[in-house]
């Protein structure tokens, strides 16, 4: 009884401190194949195992809602503490291979998501992508700024030469 009360306080630790969670069905996948898939999502997530009633408790005491009828199963959860879209893209192309993983649902900005939007989650473009267009914007809007502030102060400058050119030539 203890061994579960210790299991449902790490799990529901586990689901505070995430960004995002995608719940996931292994049956059929080897350990290899298992092992692979942390691999591939190491850096932004942790993939676990888990028992489906404890779960449950677990993600009630964190406030996560809407999980209980994907709890049906084989389940295994990513933990996403990095980016959520990196770690969507990463099970749908892990998926792809190995057609056994099943993407369920998920849990996102205190949402549930059906499997369907996390694959809409997953075709978002990455975080840094997301980044540089933002940078390359700010930059082009710089730019424009900048011409729009320099063309009245060059505008004034040629005037005021043609105006000493004027004078000189009449002189």
């Amino acid at each position: 009884m203890a061994n579960k009360e210790t299991t449902v306080a790490e799990l529901t630790e586990t689901f505070r401190n995430s960004n995002a969670i995608v719940l996931t069905e292994y049956r059929g996948l080897t350990v290899a194949q298992l092992k692979e898939l942390r691999t591939n999502i190491r850096a932004d997530a942790s993939y676990a195992v888990v028992k489906n009633t404890l779960t449950k408790i677990a993600a009630k005491d964190a406030g996560v809602e809407g999980l209980d009828d994907l709890l049906e199963g084989p389940s295994a959860i990513a933990f996403v503490h990095g980016d959520t879209v990196a770690v969507a893209k990463a099970l749908r192309d892990f998926a792809k291979a190995n057609p056994l993983l099943v993407v369920k649902g998920g849990y996102f900005d205190g949402a549930a998501l059906t499997a369907a939007e996390v694959g809409k989650l997953a075709d978002l473009e990455s975080r840094e992508v997301l980044l540089a267009k933002l940078a390359g914007a700010f930059k082009a809007s710089l730019f424009g700024a900048a011409y729009l502030f320099n063309a009245p102060l060059a505008q004034a400058v040629r005037t005021v030469d043609a105006l000493r050119q004027k004078q000189e030539s009449a002189s």
